[in-house]
């Protein structure tokens, strides 16, 4: 089962991908110091995944930061 399709031409452009990253760590932070750290670890989870698929296998597979 696929939950998010990171390879989706949306998301070849390097500032997307930065953005999408940066915007799941940040909500992150921002439900920390909320008082919610439930929700604090699924957005950082989220994070994670995505700069995995993002930054990792992209250059893994060559793509690099086109």
């Amino acid at each position: 089962m696929k939950g998010f399709d990171f390879e989706h031409p949306f998301f070849d452009p390097l500032w997307i991908r930065i953005a999408v990253f940066g915007v799941c760590m940040g909500w992150g932070l921002f439900e920390l110091l909320a008082g919610a750290p439930f929700w604090a670890v699924l957005f950082w989870g989220l994070g994670a995944w995505a700069g995995h698929s993002f930054f990792i296998k992209r250059l893994h597979r060559g793509e690099g930061s086109e």
